[in-house]
């Protein structure tokens, strides 16, 4: 039940999150709410994948077959008991037998996703496994990955295939010439595991274009289970103002459309504004994005966090950035597929592509992974008004502004530059803004 759980970047319960009251959600209601968000992320298309749910009862609810993914209704569900008599409206579907076959191999699972989003098909379709050890966060969420052997969908000899790999621990595993499944708990961290498989395979693939994507050392993978950057104590919050309550109004809407616009997903993504007393208000770990309200948000104080909740890893580097750059008002991170193709190379970035660009840019920097845990004043002491972004390695693009629009803005412009440059390697040398011509840019509008 995802509603009250928080994870440490460890995958730990840390806390109470008062997200959403998902333990009261009918089955039925739990699968239609996942497969509308599946299908509207583009991660299966109207005919394709399948959901379960295994209940208290040891029935198996799950989407039917041949029934339209874009407008499924909680009355299209159907219900398999452990005897195998089928109730509803349509046929399961064709992907049933293996839903059972790893619910009496895991009896920890509860909830079982299939898809065929496309990076992962792409990767199937290879027979490759993506990297999941390019970012630390991807290789926590999703553990160890497997491949299944191809066999025909809905095969009795599938279902055994996939069962075997998950008989073995495995939650995640990538189908040949099929796509993906994936185990967990409830439904929605199943979810939150197979949107950040993608978004793994999507950055991959993207860096592929610039060059050979770095992986992390087990060193640096250790660095993330690291407490320094954890904020332990705690402060019983009293009155809240009025610009605080204004704050994560505006921060949730903004944390709701990055997530529109695939710059956050479910499980990758951080923002902060700092308010008039030097207090901030941040995102929480492990909240799934998409579901942030306002309680959610963690304020930190006097380097201390909100009792009851636990924030983001990057409050301690947000709070040192604040303290340093006192116009500094907000900070935004996110893993977006294009720009992290960057972070997972060593190609440089460079923002001259178009003036508008260049001007919400600036100058990128680069930080090496080690930084964000082991020299934190560095990376504070790199930012300035004419460097605020930030390609901080293997791990996300940090950006910074007077406001939050301006440091979502710079995520935003940061992400469809670095589309429009990986979508140029098929052309062409790009030809960048000259000099000249920054000076003059420089002049009209970064003047002041």
């Amino acid at each position: 039940m995802i509603d009250y759980h928080l994870y440490d970047t460890r995958g730990i319960e840390r806390g109470v999150l008062n997200l959403m009251k998902f333990e009261f959600l009918h089955p039925a209601d739990q699968l239609v709410l996942m497969m509308d968000r599946i299908y509207r992320g583009r991660l299966t298309t109207t005919s394709g994948g399948n959901l379960s749910v295994l209940d208290e009862n040891g029935d198996i609810w799950i989407t039917p077959s041949g029934v339209d993914k874009g407008s499924l209704s909680r009355d299209d569900i159907c219900r398999v008991t452990p005897e195998g008599q089928i109730f509803g409206p349509h046929r399961p579907s064709v992907e049933w037998p293996f839903h059972a076959t790893i619910y009496k191999r895991r009896p920890d699972l509860r909830a079982v996703i299939h898809a065929h989003p496309p990076a992962l098909v792409a990767f199937a379709a290879a027979r490759v496994l993506p990297d999941t050890r390019l970012v630390a966060d991807i290789h926590r969420i999703l553990g160890p990955l497997t491949v299944v052997p191809y066999a025909m969908p809905g095969s009795q000899e599938l279902g055994g295939l996939v069962s075997e790999a998950f008989g073995r621990g495995f939650d995640v595993a990538l189908m040949e010439n099929h796509g993906a499944a994936v185990g967990a708990s409830d439904i929605f961290v199943a979810f939150m595991k197979l949107e950040t498989f993608q978004r793994s395979a999507s950055m991959e693939l993207r860096a592929r274009k610039l060059g050979a994507p770095r992986p992390l050392s087990e060193r640096e993978l250790g660095l993330v289970s690291r407490d320094e950057h954890l904020i332990e104590d705690a402060f019983l919050p009293g009155t809240r103002s009025s610009e605080e309550y204004e704050v994560r109004r505006e921060m949730v809407k903004m944390i709701h459309r990055a997530c529109r616009q695939k710059l956050f997903s479910s499980t990758l993504g951080t923002c902060s504004v700092r308010l008039d007393d030097g207090s901030f208000v941040i995102t929480a770990q492990g909240l799934d994005l998409a579901y942030a309200e306002e309680a959610d948000l963690v304020r930190v104080k006097d380097g201390q966090r909100e009792r009851g909740k636990v924030p983001s890893p990057s409050a301690a580097l947000h709070g040192k950035i604040y303290e340093k750059h006192p116009n500094m008002r907000s900070i935004c991170e996110a893993s977006s597929p294009n720009a992290m193709a960057f972070a997972l190379t060593d190609s440089h970035f460079c923002p001259r592509t178009v003036p508008e660009g260049y001007a919400m840019l600036r100058q990128v920097l680069r930080a090496p992974f080690s930084a964000l845990y082991l020299e934190q004043d560095k990376i504070v002491d790199m930012l300035s008004d004419w460097t605020p972004v930030m390609i901080c390695e293997n791990s996300h693009i940090l950006a910074c502004g007077d406001r939050l629009l301006t440091a979502f803005d710079r995520i935003e412009v940061m992400e469809a530059t670095a589309e429009s440059i990986v979508l140029a390697q098929e052309i062409g040398p790009l030809v960048h803004i000259s000099d000249e011509d920054v000076e003059a840019i420089n002049r009209a509008f970064l003047s002041g």
